[in-house]
């Protein structure tokens, strides 16, 4: 399940990701809240949305965008605030959650660290092989961060664990091989 937090829009990805890679959309939306609204009440609504999401499709990893610094310190905060909503949901579920970057997701899913939204949208859609792109931007990079940690961070948390497949030690070995051997141009 990934998550691209947000006090206004808060969006929620769920896929399936085989152990060669191919993925399948299993869930996407955006949590909404009234901008009006007190920051509990908004909170709240985005908790009440994560929580249907993670009784109905019962994730096995939940992945957050970490903040960034921006210029704009309402945004950051309320960014922050629902990321908190997120991660606490995940503990209280029992589920593992992790945290990405989002030049870690956009690399993961276009190659290209300072990819901008539309090309997000356009990868994401390509490998979920939907006709659509999925709208908006925010459900477009919640299933993005899902990606990215199953194509990344899966793999080294299950390591971690001992847990792997041994699809997913293969995979974990070609990574650590691929990280130490120079890079060619």
């Amino acid at each position: 399940m990934g998550i691209d937090p947000g006090l206004t829009r808060c969006g929620v990805g769920i896929v399936d990701v085989a152990p060669d890679r191919s993925a399948r959309l299993v869930h996407v939306g955006v949590i909404r809240s009234a901008v009006d609204a007190p920051v509990a009440e908004r909170l709240a609504t985005i908790a009440r949305g994560i929580r249907e999401a993670l009784a109905e499709h019962r994730p096995e990893v939940l992945a957050v965008e970490r903040v960034f610094a921006q210029h704009n310190l309402q945004t950051v905060m309320g960014t922050a605030q629902a990321s908190g909503v997120a991660l606490m949901l995940a503990a209280e579920h029992g589920i593992p959650a992790a945290m990405h970057t989002p030049s870690e997701v956009k690399a993961a899913i276009t190659g290209y660290g300072s990819a901008d939204k539309a090309q997000v949208q356009h990868m994401v859609a390509r490998v979920l092989r939907l006709d659509e792109l999925p709208q908006p931007a925010d459900a477009a990079d919640a299933l993005a961060l899902a990606l990215c940690h199953a194509w990344r961070g899966a793999p080294a948390a299950a390591a971690a664990a001992g847990s792997l497949t041994p699809a997913q030690r293969a995979w974990a070995e070609a990574e650590k091989r691929s990280r130490r051997a120079p890079a060619r141009r």
